[in-house]
């Protein structure tokens, strides 16, 4: 199954038409991707945020974004993902969404590197002894913020959006990793800097 074969409704194909894009768009949807490979298990595992779209019964969208260490949003295999969902604010809207439509929508983006991947899917929200033989597999270690329940994805659909105007940003650890190097050349010529400076205070004294 493809993402245009779930969202490209009649509107959205009348659209495409008449915008002159339809018939690139028609083989886009004719192109089944629900099978994740090893390019996007390596791309989740280095994501330590998304953001996910639910549906309430009211028929409004609600997005709530989702953070934690890289590789916090488990690849079950190649079509589940399985994710904690912790103690939080007890709003539950995400939760309760889920309980009256189970569909959801994924969006992970890489800002340095300008990729973003999109997510179809549906939701298996376990709680109480169905979810036991889940904590551990979803749980990260160090982390003890207690489990309230855990949303297991099944992928429908996946694809990755255009990086046309994704602003590079980047995170304190990868500006960091960025400027060690520099921070070392400074340190090492900082201290050949006071050898010198000594050397020459003994030359003057002598």
């Amino acid at each position: 199954m493809s993402i245009g074969s779930l969202v490209f409704t009649p509107a959205v194909k009348a659209l495409q038409e008449r915008h002159g894009s339809r018939r690139q768009y028609e083989r886009v949807e004719s192109v089944s991707r629900n099978e994740l490979t090893d390019f996007e298990i390596d791309f989740l595992a280095e994501r330590d945020s998304f953001y996910m779209a639910t549906v309430g019964a009211t028929g409004w969208p609600y997005v709530q974004h989702r953070g934690g260490s890289k590789g916090f949003l488990k690849v079950i295999d190649s079509h589940t993902l399985a994710l904690a969902d912790f103690r939080g604010n007890k709003q539950y809207i995400s939760t309760g969404n889920l309980a009256t439509d189970d569909r959801v929508a994924l969006i992970m983006v890489d800002y340095p590197r300008q990729a973003r991947l999109k997510i179809l899917g549906r939701v298996e929200v376990l709680e109480g002894d169905a979810a036991v033989d889940w904590l551990e597999r979803v749980r990260d270690p160090g982390e003890k913020t207690p489990i309230e329940r855990v949303f297991v994805i099944h992928i429908e659909a996946f694809d990755w959006n255009c990086p046309q105007h994704i602003t590079p940003r980047y995170t304190a650890e990868e500006i960091q990793s960025a400027v060690h190097p520099l921070q070392e050349q400074l340190r090492a010529a900082t201290e050949e800097n006071e050898r010198l400076r000594r050397e020459l205070a003994q030359q003057q004294s002598a």
